[in-house]
């Protein structure tokens, strides 16, 4: 029995198998990431992605593409190479994703609770700057001097 496939549905199927093979230049990853071509090297150089090579042109698949697109985002959000490297790396291992977005949620916790501590004595500390900054104040009115002058 053969199903008919809406033509908008086949030419979507037929767009995302292209897409999927798809080669980039090292110039429209830098374009489309806003980034310079000497990051992307540096992140090979450092394993995290792999093009091909034709002569001394860099081909990038899609597959470099997401996973480009995922060490910038790591980055962003504050993951140490190292530890971009560990997570890309668990999709090798499990190709469903499944410990790859455990460990994802892990480590996201953990950054979660590094930023909280973090926000909890920036706050003390503004809040022990603002104590002085009144204390210094009163003392200037205290002598005469209008501490908001300058």
């Amino acid at each position: 029995m053969t199903v008919a496939v809406p033509p908008a549905a086949a030419a979507a199927t037929s767009s995302a198998s292209r897409d999927s093979q798809r080669i980039y230049s090292i110039a429209e990853l830098s374009r489309e990431f806003a980034i310079t071509p000497r990051t992307i090297r540096f992140y090979e150089d450092e394993g995290l992605i792999k093009p091909r090579r034709q002569g001394l042109t860099r081909l990038y698949s899609a597959g470099d593409r997401t996973r480009l697109m995922w060490i910038l985002r790591g980055k962003r959000l504050g993951f140490a190479l190292a530890e971009i490297r560990e997570l890309l790396d668990l999709y090798q291992v499990d190709r469903t994703g499944v410990q790859q977005l455990l460990e994802l949620l892990r480590r996201s916790r953990m950054h979660i609770a590094d930023l909280e501590r973090k926000r909890r004595d920036l706050d003390a500390h503004i809040n022990e700057f603002r104590e002085v900054e009144s204390h210094v104040g009163a003392e200037l009115r205290r002598r005469g001097v209008d501490p908001d002058s300058d």
